[in-house]
């Protein structure tokens, strides 16, 4: 766990491919957890620590994950979110080219709970709802394309389901149709920044997660032009 900021409201941490942002039924140490355990011995502080989660990335992906340290700064950063006034930006890493070197992609997607997967289907399917995000090509390599992301809506599995749809799923996500996973289990999606206005100092808070340390992320974050 590796904290990107702090201060007496929020916390921001990279999250390592394979930890979990909350509890589940697996039982394994959750992210969460692990926060309120850090601010419980570094503030010497007697009691249920309060940690509120903002927002969450699956389990393969790594990135950055808001949590805040006060009910007020939860709240507010809950509306932010609502508002769409908390920008995230995602890097993918994909094996086949998208259609444009920059573009829209706008789908219909539905959640299937008992798969734990994400559909995209036609407008009138009674659970689907809208789901648009824009990407341009950062650069490439012989074999695969770096893409930056960005979400104008926050689906489950949003960004995995439509690079599927859309011919380029994700390095490693076998789930969406890759055809081999990565060796570590990951999948090679990045929440790279997360940038908004801090909601109680006002500040203009921009944070960004360090790349996984692989061989094929620092060839294609170096080849950035």
């Amino acid at each position: 766990m590796q904290i990107l900021f702090e201060d007496n409201h929020l916390v921001i941490v990279h999250k390592e491919a394979g930890e979990i942002v909350q509890p589940d039924p697996t039982g394994d140490p959750s992210l969460e957890d692990k926060i309120k355990d850090y601010i419980k011995e570094k503030y010497h502080k007697p009691g249920e620590v309060f940690l509120g989660v903002v927002h969450r990335i699956d389990r393969p992906v790594s990135g950055t994950v808001i949590f805040a340290r006060t009910s007020k700064a939860l709240v507010r950063l809950n509306q932010m979110m609502q508002d769409h006034q908390i920008k995230k930006t995602y890097w993918a890493i994909v094996k086949n080219p998208m259609p444009h070197t920059e573009g829209t992609l706008t789908h219909y997607i539905f959640r299937d709970s008992s798969k734990n997967k994400s559909f995209c289907s036609q407008p009138g399917h009674k659970n689907a709802k809208e789901a648009i995000l824009h990407y341009r090509t950062l650069a490439s390599s012989d074999h695969y394309y770096l893409l930056e992301i960005h979400l104008e809506t926050g689906r489950h599995h949003q960004i995995r389901c439509q690079l599927a749809k859309a011919g380029s799923p994700i390095r490693g996500d076998l789930k969406y149709g890759f055809d081999r996973s990565n060796p570590d289990g990951s999948i090679s999606l990045h929440a790279r920044s997360v940038e908004f206005t801090h909601p109680v100092t006002k500040e203009k808070i921009c944070i960004e997660a360090p790349e996984p340390q692989n061989s094929l992320w620092k060839a294609l974050t170096g080849a950035i032009k």
